[in-house]
């Protein structure tokens, strides 16, 4: 990683004395964990999902067990006499009014909307941490890989992920169908107070594609493009929804005495994604050049400029990532999601320049940015069951903890361009654990019930994707040629460069 020269000194500790004030405030819903019958909806005393209710308990706190019962609903005032409630007409009772289910419907189309822009983040990111040669070939997997992903999530993932587990169904494995269709009642609040059906499949095929992203940063600069885009695929399709269906579709990890936490896919999503990076990496080898004679030669990013707007961008996504795994649009319970999601970033970003300032005795920009994104992948789990201070401790942790990965990974010589194995293998691994050791729902039986689902979780998308590659690797190749990644990947592959004139060596 190259260290940056400019760097402005800042009065510290007023810097960090003002992060740490704050309100703490406590989650009192869960995201992600049961997506159709999800929140509960503001009408008094109704039994539907989650919707738009107030927060307001201590954030280290355990939450209380019926939120919605706590607040009464704007549209029932107090004074209202009892008689007026019984007769109150049906549809009154069967869901939250027609406004209330507009604002939480558009919400998750904004989330999802903002989601969908991380793909341009990683583009950024990927780009500007690898070599100018390779930019047309970075910036074509960035654009296809959400292209194939609507697809295949749409016409098998979404139904595999989301299959509808009853009673007596084995919680492992079930599949409702190919395709996307509802009925009427999928468009109403019948089917969620939060959303509709088409809602519900757009923001979680967003989820889809960011996994197949996070590979694509660790294989880069070497990979085929044809293979890559066969794993693309198999892993949107078929491994990362089986693996959500096991906890957000309601199987095994959502059933166990204490439930495996995930409140928008510290593991779900970017340990799923990092594992798969991880065999990739393991399985294709290093880039030509990486280790010599048993020392680690740099291979430098061309555009740092690049890589901060990617950051940046991410950063603004993760507030539809977080804010819409509410599933509502919660006023107390987002706005509390969005303070801690910005407040681990910024200690990440923070821990990872000192950190690093410390070690290299310069300040590194790129492990700064690496910094933030580990700080984002931390609380990513626990982003609602979290208070201010506590999100500012893992985002800290976790700033530290990819600095210390990056070196790791390179010392047993496994080559990640973009350090995407550290920021979401390593730092969703600790974020899942965080779950059981810090805010509203650490315990020891809780810690156990994240051990037991990191552990699973883990052990399958490795072996799986181990295999997937091996076997693209045997049937079609899985790296280009010698010649062609030393010429680069956007002549032998594309035809072209990005490029007109050379960048600055």
């Amino acid at each position: 990683m190259t260290p940056t020269h400019l760097i402005r000194k800042t009065p510290i500790a007023a810097l960090v004395a003002a992060l740490l004030v704050g309100t703490f405030v406590s989650p009192l819903s869960y995201a992600q964990e049961t997506p159709p019958p999800a929140p509960v909806a503001e009408a008094p005393a109704a039994p539907a999902p989650e919707a738009v209710a107030p927060a307001p308990a201590p954030a280290e706190v355990t939450p209380a067990p019926a939120p919605a019962a706590e607040a009464p609903a704007p549209e029932a005032p107090a004074e209202a006499p009892a008689e007026a409630t019984a007769e109150a007409p049906a549809e009154e009772d069967a869901g939250p009014s027609v406004e209330l289910f507009t604002v939480n419907n558009v919400w998750m189309m904004v989330c999802a909307a903002l989601v969908f822009f991380m793909n341009l983040g990683f583009a950024c990111v990927e780009t500007g941490l690898t070599q100018a040669k390779n930019t047309v070939n970075i910036l074509f997997k960035n654009a296809i890989i959400p292209c194939i992903g609507i697809l295949t999530y749409a016409l098998i993932g979404f139904n595999l992920m989301y299959p509808g587990f009853g009673e007596g169904d084995n919680l492992w494995f079930k599949f409702a169908g190919f395709g996307i269709t509802t009925d009427e009642a999928g468009i109403t609040s019948a089917y969620n107070a939060g959303y509709t059906y088409w809602t519900d499949f757009l923001f979680q095929a967003m989820f889809a594609a960011t996994t197949a992203t996070i590979v694509s940063g660790a294989v880069a600069e070497r990979v085929k493009l044809s293979s890559f885009m066969v794993f693309t695929v198999i892993f949107v399709a078929i491994v990362y929804p089986l693996a959500g269906s096991w906890k957000w579709g309601n199987g095994w990890a959502n059933q166990m005495a204490t439930p495996f936490y995930d409140f928008a896919g510290s593991t779900l999503v970017h340990s799923v994604g990092g594992w798969g990076a991880l065999a990739g990496a393991i399985i294709l080898g290093a880039r030509r050049g990486k280790y010599v004679d048993g020392k680690i030669k740099p291979i430098l990013g061309h555009s740092m400029p690049l890589a901060t707007l990617g950051v940046f961008i991410l950063w603004l996504g993760w507030f539809g990532f977080n804010g819409g795994s509410v599933l509502s649009a919660d006023p107390g319970l987002v706005s509390l999601t969005l303070v801690t999601t910005s407040m681990s970033a910024a200690a990440g970003g923070f821990a990872a320049s000192i950190v690093s300032w410390i070690f290299f005795k310069k300040p590194d920009l790129s492990m700064t940015l690496n910094g933030i994104l580990a700080g984002l992948v931390g609380i990513t789990a626990g982003a609602d069951q979290m208070s201010p201070m506590t999100a500012t401790y893992i985002g800290l942790i976790s700033g530290a903890l990819v600095f210390f990965s990056v070196l790791f990974f390179d010392k047993i010589k496994i080559d990640d361009p973009v350090g995407a194995i550290s920021v979401h293998l390593v730092c969703g691994i600790f974020g899942t654990l965080a779950v059981g050791l810090f805010g509203a729902k650490a315990g020891g039986e809780q810690l156990m019930s994240q051990i037991k689902g990191v552990a699973v979780y883990g052990a399958f998308t490795f072996v799986v994707t181990l295999i997937l590659f091996s076997v693209i690797k045997l049937v079609m190749g899985l790296r280009v040629s010698p010649e062609e990644e030393s010429e680069g990947l956007d002549i032998g592959e594309h035809g072209g460069v990005a490029y007109d004139i050379p960048p600055a060596k």
